[in-house]
């Protein structure tokens, strides 16, 4: 007996917000962040390189995600800004944290400027060793060293741990793809090797592959804010079920190569039944994110099974409202969610083409 494909209902309330994320205009409709983005965009983020864009897209793109997991003010404003004194990761120092804290302060208040300088001074790395590790307190802080010109050792008290927690989900969910793998392998047990020897680790960005083991981090980041001295602190994200469920190191590095093998054409194609077999094999290995099942249900819709591409499109948006930010970097979250509707909308009404030429007339209608 066929084991049923772990598909999502799509919930509407989610989608909906996930709507009102998709014009580059949200940010400026946010009380919150509105009026901070001109003041970061004045000293050039837009124009620095970071991981698979600007270092513009990553900062938005964190808060994307925090503003669709409905986190307070200060922690999407730490989202918005989570590098500007530069980190141990990002050498991109855009405030100075010797002379402009006060100026900082000014704009966001005591409470998010000190969320930031926190974020950019502690040990990012051994915070995420500790928290992977469950080494959280009891009353849910955990002590890590601090980096670059401060010294000594800083306690994350649990309000802390909570929202450090969480933006590190939304942080590395954004930016994370198979160029990283590569050259923070092991991370957070970085393995060091010398360039001249791995150069074709180097080349960015590289083939753009999703990461094959990052979501699996995430998920066990994500299994932290059940400590019990943190569950109840801030909004718990809803992905993994609400942070309630996790992914195996194992599951995650087979579902992104069945997923790459059909992206690539590894499979036969004259016929898509190879292709729908290795995918549905990768959604079972990994259910959490929604690109291979979009595919899934594209393939579903040229095989003419519409009531499977339907199920399939719906749960692909409900994981893309769920994360605020794309799986595979090939192309932005707002274009995965726009194609999956057109799926959708496709399978709904019966629209789907049979000629190839009649994919580049599809829209969205209503």
């Amino acid at each position: 007996m066929t084991t049923p494909l772990p598909f999502h209902a799509l919930d509407p309330s989610l989608f909906e917000r996930a709507q009102s994320l998709l014009n580059e205009d949200w940010l400026d409709k946010d009380a919150d962040l509105a009026s901070v983005l001109p003041v970061v965009l004045a000293r050039g983020v837009g124009q620095d390189w970071h991981k698979a864009g600007t270092f513009r897209h990553h900062l938005v793109g964190v808060a994307r995600s925090l503003s669709q997991w409905q986190q307070p003010r200060d922690v999407r404003l730490l989202g918005l800004l989570h590098s500007v004194y530069g980190n141990a990761f990002v050498d991109l120092v855009k405030f100075d944290a010797g002379s402009e804290r006060g100026r900082l302060r000014e704009r966001v208040g005591d409470a998010a400027e000190h969320l930031v300088y926190l974020f950019c001074t502690a040990s990012r790395a051994q915070f995420t060793q500790r928290v992977l590790a469950g080494e959280i307190d009891a009353d849910g802080s955990v002590t890590v060293e601090r980096i670059g010109q401060t010294q000594g050792t800083v306690r994350l008290g649990a309000d802390e741990v909570a929202a450090f927690v969480i933006v590190t989900m939304a942080d590395f969910m954004e930016q994370w793809f198979s160029w990283q793998d590569d050259i923070f392998s092991g991370f957070p047990q970085v393995a060091h090797r010398p360039q001249a020897v791995h150069w074709m680790a180097s080349l960015w960005p590289g083939p753009m592959r999703p990461s094959a083991r990052m979501v699996h981090q995430i998920s066990r980041l994500g299994e932290a804010l059940q400590h019990p001295a943190l569950r109840d602190l801030l909004p718990l994200p809803p992905v993994f079920a609400g942070c309630t469920q996790g992914l195996s190191a194992a599951d995650e590095a087979a579902a992104t190569s069945l997923y790459w093998s059909v992206i690539q054409q590894d499979q036969p194609l004259v016929q898509a039944d190879a292709a729908i077999a290795v995918l549905e094999q990768a959604v079972r290995h990994n259910p959490w994110v929604g690109e291979p099942q979009m595919v899934l249900a594209q393939l579903y819709l040229s095989a003419g099974r519409r009531d499977e591409a339907r199920v399939a499109a719906e749960s692909a948006l409900q994981l893309f409202s769920q994360w605020g930010n794309a799986w595979d970097k090939r192309v932005q979250w707002e274009a995965w969610v726009s194609w999956t509707r057109i799926l959708l909308q496709s399978a709904i009404h019966d629209t789907w083409p049979g000629r190839l030429d009649k994919l580049n007339n599809l829209a969205l209608r209503g």
